[in-house]
């Protein structure tokens, strides 16, 4: 399986990255342990996660994701080393605070590492832009935290192409660590990151590694009809592409996964796959069977006609 670079960085991973949004949630441990381990029995490496999952679910404050992971690296000896581990910071966790202040990121940094059980975070990613702190405080609190070992990249998650931008040539001027990897909402079905975002990325040699790949289960073709998706975490997402040109993607990724032999999530997740200047699409799994398919979109090739078919039917992304 080849590897893919994390921007300029010296990591490099699987072309597919496991989002840990789910662990503690809608996966409970057993199964988050399950996933976590056929995950890397299948080759791959790339696991994704942040301090505020899952704090948006009931009786939850933030960690609960970090927290399973940690429990499941300690009951593994050996694993970590196997692994390139991301999270992120910066998302209002209440009463422990917010933002990318360098005291925030430092107590955050903290509390990941003991969450995660682990003394480093391979990837570690502001989760949102702050434009309330300058960019060179929270660029230094990076510095410092890599000088300690315990981070050994960072990346920018959310940013727009005018802020990553000034972040990137902020680094080079003061010699200050970069963002080597922006985590942006990319799918078939939001394309909005490839206006001013990719030509950042690219020419700045900048990781991506996109949320959001199926489109919050809109591109697995199981929601095509008004309410199919009620009761589920993400009903108004999934609503909104529940248009003409919505079901016209569909249609095209149906007609493409018959052809290729394999599922519409397969293939939204190949094709992004295929996209230049891509590192990896985030998709998570709360099943094993749901794990199986979704890697097996890595070993899908798509061809260019494929590609320029789904191209056309998402043109412009899809607006609710």
């Amino acid at each position: 399986m080849d590897k893919r670079r994390i921007g300029r960085s010296e990591l490099t991973v699987a072309p597919f990255c496991l989002g840990g949004n789910v662990f503690g949630w809608t996966a409970d441990e057993a199964t988050s342990f399950a996933i976590l381990d056929r995950f890397v029995a299948s080759g791959f490496d790339f696991i994704d996660t942040a301090d505020v999952y899952s704090r948006w679910a009931p009786g939850h404050a933030g960690g609960e994701s970090e927290a399973v992971i940690g429990r499941w690296l300690s009951a593994r000896p050996g694993v970590r080393d196997r692994i390139v581990l991301a999270t992120k910071v910066g998302m209002d966790l209440g009463d422990a605070g917010k933002g990318l202040s360098p005291e925030h990121i430092a107590r955050g940094c903290e509390a990941s590492l003991r969450r995660l059980q682990t003394d480093r975070i391979d990837l570690y990613q502001s989760h949102l832009d702050d434009p309330a702190v300058p960019l060179d405080e929270t660029l230094r609190a990076y510095e410092r935290l890599i000088a300690a070992g315990k981070v050994r990249v960072i990346g920018a998650s959310n940013y727009g192409a005018a802020r990553l931008t000034e972040a990137l040539t902020l680094s080079a001027s003061a010699g200050l660590p970069r963002y080597e990897c922006l985590q942006p909402d990319y799918s078939l079905a939001e394309r909005g990151y490839e206006a001013e975002l990719e030509p950042v990325c690219r020419a700045e040699q900048v990781g991506v590694i996109g949320y959001f790949s199926l489109a919050a289960g809109f591109l697995t073709g199981k929601y095509r009809a008004p309410g199919a998706a009620a009761g589920r975490a993400r009903e108004n997402r999934v609503s909104k592409y529940l248009t003409p040109r919505g079901l016209a993607l569909l249609y095209a990724l149906d007609s493409v996964a018959a052809e290729r032999g394999a599922s519409p999530a397969q293939v939204a997740l190949a094709w992004i796959i295929a996209r230049p200047g891509i590192t990896a699409p985030i998709a998570s799994a709360t099943s094993v069977a749901q794990l199986e398919e979704l890697l097996g979109a890595a070993r899908l090739t798509l061809p260019d006609e494929a590609i320029a078919r789904l191209d056309t039917a998402s043109a412009g992304g899809i607006e609710g």
